[in-house]
């Protein structure tokens, strides 16, 4: 089953997919929060990496959900393993390093970890909020192409802080349609799955778009659905999808991995890629690189 991929394709896709979250999160952060019409009023089409919004960003600037990521990544790299004690230890870290930004429910896990070293949050009807679905790429590049490890992967990570069966759907839902991008699928076949999921479960069916991007989950994918299926470049799905405002910082980055794993690092505008943290981007290469390295796919199994 390996030898249909090229690893220069593959690991092209996902230093696409890790960059296309980072340059998401950095654009929708200037709006979060703010309502479709008040981003048409002040803005027209917002479509420049600019910083500011209400965590007053410096221009290029990620949030929680690259640098949560991030974390994941690092652990992974370390170790050459999976380990959800270091992915833990790292969001503990970064946790005390007062980031810029961290969701209550991220929040409350990483304390229970701190505290009591809980690495698995007790099941809760009101986790479902987009904070695991948000982080997951490094567990899908690490798993590569292996399906039982990208569920393991996926769900493990995502239950330190959201035990929640609306999260882990959505959670193994994207972390299966990145997988199958980054194998080169179609949209059709892509829409085919999503079809799948909504059939499951249908509170996330997307059509009609209601146009709600909160921080639910639902809602999330919802929104990166319906953009990433109605675009037809990487600019056209972000740019729709971070003018809903809302949590724009989060469904930026989640349909930044997608539309960035499907159409390539070559589709991602220059002019935001020069905006964009050296150093973050930097990091990302590598360790993107590294994580296909370290994953069955790399190691030629």
């Amino acid at each position: 089953m390996f030898n249909q991929y090229n690893l220069d394709e593959i690991r092209a896709h996902a230093r696409a997919a890790f960059i296309g979250m980072a340059v998401g999160d950095a654009l929708g952060a200037t709006v979060e929060f703010m309502t479709a019409s008040e981003i048409s009023a002040k803005y027209g089409t917002f479509r420049d990496i600019i910083g500011g919004g209400w965590l007053r960003l410096k221009p290029g600037q990620v949030t929680d959900d690259t640098e949560m990521a991030l974390c994941i990544a690092r652990a992974i790299v370390k170790n050459q393993a999976w380990s959800r004690e270091a992915v833990a230890d790292n969001f503990a870290a970064w946790l005390k390093s007062r980031p810029v930004d961290c969701g209550d429910t991220c929040r409350k896990g990483i304390r229970a970890y701190m505290l009591h070293g809980t690495l698995e949050t007790a099941p809760n009807e009101w986790d479902a909020g987009n904070g695991a679905a948000m982080r997951i790429l490094p567990a899908v590049l690490f798993s590569f192409p292996d399906e039982e490890l990208l569920k393991k992967y996926v769900i493990e990570q995502a239950h330190i802080t959201h035990n929640n069966q609306v999260s882990d759907a959505a959670c193994l839902c994207l972390g299966q349609l990145l997988r199958m991008t980054l194998c080169g699928a179609e949209k059709s076949r892509l829409r085919r799955h999503v079809d799948g999921l909504v059939s499951r479960l249908p509170t996330f069916n997307y059509v009609p778009y209601r146009g709600l991007a909160t921080g639910y989950v639902v809602d999330t994918m919802q929104t990166v659905f319906h953009w990433f299926f109605r675009g037809k470049s990487f600019e056209e799905c972000l740019v729709g999808t971070v003018n809903q405002g809302a949590d724009a910082d989060t469904t930026g980055a989640i349909c930044g991995m997608l539309a960035g794993a499907y159409y390539g690092l070559e589709s991602i505008p220059k002019r935001w890629i020069k905006r964009m943290d050296v150093k973050v981007m930097a990091e990302i290469e590598t360790v993107t690189d590294l994580l296909v390295a370290a994953s069955p796919f790399g190691r030629g199994y």
